[in-house]
């Protein structure tokens, strides 16, 4: 059974940074299609970044040069780094695996306000 269960969300200024953590279990992260999406109110989710089985990586328009993915093989992890936050990155972000189906994480509040 794959779960995902995020955690770091947080309130923050604009400005500011929050890491957040994705740790996987029934799925190895660093054979599979790991990534963060996000939804806010009223708009579709969308893909912030991901990282494939390879290590080929890929991020949102909105968040090149802003945010960081990566994985910790060891703790069968994923991270998203999120430097330089804005109050449009307010929205629910959701750890994403895929194997064979897609599976979600719960989802963890980001608010980026003064």
């Amino acid at each position: 059974q794959v779960q995902l269960v995020e955690s770091g969300g947080g309130l923050v200024q604009p400005g500011g940074s929050l890491r957040l953590s994705c740790a996987a279990s029934g799925i190895i992260v660093s054979i599979n299609a790991m990534g963060w999406y996000r939804q806010a109110p009223g708009k579709q989710r969308e893909l912030v970044a991901g990282i494939t089985a390879g290590g080929s990586i890929t991020y949102g328009d909105s968040v090149k040069g802003r945010f960081t993915i990566s994985r910790d093989n060891a703790k069968n992890t994923v991270s998203l780094q999120m430097n330089t936050l804005k109050p449009e990155d307010t929205a629910v972000y959701f750890c994403h695996a895929a194997l064979f189906r897609d599976y979600w994480g719960q989802g963890t509040q980001v608010t980026v306000s003064s």
